[in-house]
């Protein structure tokens, strides 16, 4: 390892190498708070695409496993570290390079915050749809290697839609960039939509192109109360069968809501079970009427209140609570953090299905979804240092993810498989498919250094 050091030294510019390891535990993993990691032998501050270029051929050279790092916001292992390991991190890559307002795209570093990029091009009249939970803290590298999803993404679709192109360290050490930034382009394979969600696996990513939006309209707010999971679930099942399309179907119990009042005494925890929040953003008599249709098919759902926020403050307030829900978790014991997404159709059931599982393995499951695309994140919530309780978590974790893939689901909606949700995965693909993967990363990471043992097992 010394040599490793030294050819690092030599390649790096003065300052970027931290080889005393010493208060940097936080940089050698993300939120997953149950996913393994140990401590690299150094981590590097890159400031460019060279830097990280330099980094990769050394490691080439040396067959040391390199991990990239973005803000750590991460909640399934993805970012997290292992021994004899090289942590790039990629926070000071944080530069909006260009935004483009004839063409409606943005050229972005990695190390950007999704809300920071928001307010950049917001500032020409321009929009960036993906919008998840952490859009105040991650950053877009981050969200591109998860193919992060939001609030909004039930009407406005995930990252992967808004990928243009991508500027990659390859497996080789080479840089180059794939995708284009015209609107139409279907030149040979969609390799950069392959390397949006393979989370650091197959190269890392050092500059993205994003397609940007007008600006919307004013949303507005419809909110729900229910007396169970299974009943908020009825309503959203009836959102679609009118076919409406909301800009947002969220769906906060009141455990989680009691968590961040009495974080952040918003006032706001309800005496209702749960709490489906809706929005519509179609401008005009249009945006009314559809508003209508969503409180009408809350109401045909069993909601016990329902209502449209004549206040847009309060609207937002709302909104405010449900991205808090897991930070303010998070103050009551180690969390563990599912986000399985199931069909519309089967939301009830499947939401129902949490509620007897964690009653059959004595297990507290709070819940929060991206309830109109069917993302449900429950949130099993374990008392610090109580073992039993752990495995019981862990137990419920298993029979969530077999729960939804018997649903027709999937393992992961937008978090990644990381480290937590491997044997999912496993569960989810077909043997050939599996070998499929193990090709591609195999082909495109030939000496298997980027972010080994997260995703799919190669060995």
């Amino acid at each position: 390892m010394d040599t490793l050091i030294e050819d690092l030294l030599a390649v790096l510019p003065a300052g970027k190498l931290l080889t005393d390891l010493d208060g940097l535990d936080g940089y050698a993993h993300d939120d997953a708070e149950w996913a393994p990691w140990e401590m690299p032998v150094c981590f590097v501050r890159a400031r460019s695409a060279e830097d990280v270029q330099a980094v990769v051929r050394v490691c080439l050279r040396h067959g040391v496993p390199v991990v990239a790092r973005g803000a750590g916001t991460g909640l399934s292992g993805g970012a997290n570290a292992m021994a004899g390991s090289v942590v790039v991190l990629l926070e000071q890559l944080n530069r909006v390079l260009e935004i483009n307002e004839l063409e409606r795209y943005a050229v972005v570093q990695p190390g950007v915050i999704n809300d920071d990029l928001r307010a950049a091009v917001a500032e020409h009249g321009l929009w960036y749809p993906p919008d998840p939970a952490s859009s105040p803290w991650s950053t877009i590298g981050g969200n591109v290697a998860t193919n992060a999803g939001g609030v909004c993404c039930v009407k406005y679709g995930v990252t992967r839609d808004y990928v243009l192109e991508v500027q990659l360290v390859t497996g080789a050490g080479e840089l180059v960039r794939l995708g284009r930034r015209t609107a139409k382009g279907v030149a040979g394979y969609d390799l950069a939509g392959l390397i949006v969600g393979s989370e650091g696996t197959l190269g890392i990513v050092t500059e993205v192109t994003l397609r940007l939006r007008p600006e919307r309209p004013a949303e507005q707010t419809v909110a729900g109360h229910f007396d169970s999971l299974t009943a908020a679930g009825e309503a959203v099942r009836e959102v679609a069968s009118a076919g409406l399309t909301p800009s947002a179907l969220e769906l906060v119990d009141r455990t989680c809501l009691q968590a961040v009042d009495d974080w952040k005494n918003m006032g706001l925890a309800a005496e209702a079970a749960v709490v489906l929040l809706g929005r519509v953003d179609t401008p005009g008599p249009a945006g009314d009427r559809e508003a209508a249709e969503l409180l009408d098919a809350f109401e045909r759902g069993g909601a016990t209140w329902a209502a449209r926020s004549s206040d847009a403050a309060e609207g937002d307030a709302l909104f405010a609570a449900r991205r808090l829900a897991y930070p303010a978790l998070e103050r009551l014991g180690p969390v563990l953090t599912e986000d399985v997404c199931v069909p519309k159709a089967a939301v009830p059931s499947m939401l129902s299905r949490i509620e007897r599982i964690g009653r059959e393995r004595d297990v507290v499951i709070a819940n929060i979804a991206h309830a109109g695309d069917g993302n449900l994140h429950p949130l099993l919530i374990v008392p610090a240092g109580d073992d039993a309780a752990r495995e019981r978590a862990q137990l419920a974790f298993s029979d969530i993810i077999d729960a939804a893939l018997a649903a027709g689901g999937t393992v992961t909606g937008e978090h990644g498989v990381g480290l937590l949700k491997r044997d999912g995965l496993v569960a989810e693909l077909s043997d050939p498919v599996l070998a499929m993967h193990r090709a591609v990363k195999a082909a495109l990471d030939p000496q298997g250094i980027f972010n080994p043992g997260k995703v799919v097992e190669t060995a």
